[in-house]
């Protein structure tokens, strides 16, 4: 498994009137911007080849990664050979590839958009609005649910029920210490009928017969095509697992998780305040 999807075509409503001009992903955490913290999450459990789904607006998450030879020689000239050393490593990180997504038709539309990128082979599909703090990336250990189950994966989190209703959530029975056998997926669901609180956040490893099942699903609400959707159908054929990852999820795509990332991650590195 070496390659990894990210879709970064989303317009991020969630933190306008920044993300007018600047695209959320680039936001800061800390000293890096939070989509540097996912690709190196990919990179740390194997996956060097990444491919962003994007949009017009998204070119500087492309040029972050990529190399900057003549930015390392000014920084060589002027003596700061460690930062210059730390610019060239960040490209050599991960190699990557984009393609437009042209309409944000959902989620299923941008990850479809990577079936020539995936071909035939086992990928990740990686939301970089979810910045994880773990031991072992997140991408790893869902790897090795992979490696025993055989079976595609999604990342689950214990969420209270008053707030279900923004997740998709699973119906399952647990088979393993932490490890789900999926029976159905629910996008939104009121409180009320929720069959669990575990909730589906932003890590999948997916085999391809998904892109078969993409391609089948009508437009649902909005006209968008819904990765849950596909999922639902894997769960179906018994082809669908859920894992209660070990970690810290915070979801940077709003202020508030945005805020307490990096408060966090900033107290990890020994920022004092």
């Amino acid at each position: 498994m070496r390659k990894a999807v990210f879709p970064v075509a989303g317009y991020g409503t969630r933190m306008l009137p920044v993300t007018k001009s600047i695209p959320k992903e680039m936001l800061p955490i800390v000293d890096k911007p939070a989509i540097h913290y996912t690709v190196e999450e990919a990179a740390r459990s194997g996956f060097d080849w990444i491919l962003f789904v994007t949009s017009r607006d998204k070119e500087p998450i492309i040029n972050y990664f990529d190399r900057d030879t003549e930015l390392e020689a000014i920084l060589r000239s002027k003596g700061k050979i460690e930062m210059a050393e730390q610019i060239k490593t960040l490209s050599e990180m991960v190699k990557t590839f984009s393609v437009r997504q042209g309409i944000p038709m959902g989620l299923g539309h941008a990850v479809l958009q990577a079936k020539e990128f995936v071909k035939d082979e086992t990928f990740a599909v990686v939301l970089p609005d979810d910045i994880i703090v773990s031991e072992k990336p997140v991408l790893s250990q869902m790897v090795e649910v992979f490696m025993k189950t055989g079976k595609s994966v999604v990342a689950l989190e214990e969420v209270p029920m008053d707030r279900v209703s923004a997740y998709g959530v699973i119906k399952g029975e647990e088979i393993e210490d932490g490890i789900f056998r999926v029976e159905n997926l629910v996008e939104k669901p009121p409180v009320e009928e929720a069959p669990s609180n575990l909730a589906v956040i932003g890590r999948y490893i997916l085999e391809p017969e998904i892109f078969s099942l993409l391609e089948k699903i009508p437009p649902g609400k909005g006209g968008e095509i819904q990765l849950t959707d596909a999922l639902s159908l894997l769960a179906s054929r018994g082809r669908l697992v859920g894992y209660k990852f070990k970690g810290i999820r915070f979801d940077v795509g709003n202020p508030k998780g945005f805020l307490e990332a990096n408060l966090y991650i900033g107290q990890e590195r020994g920022i004092e305040i």
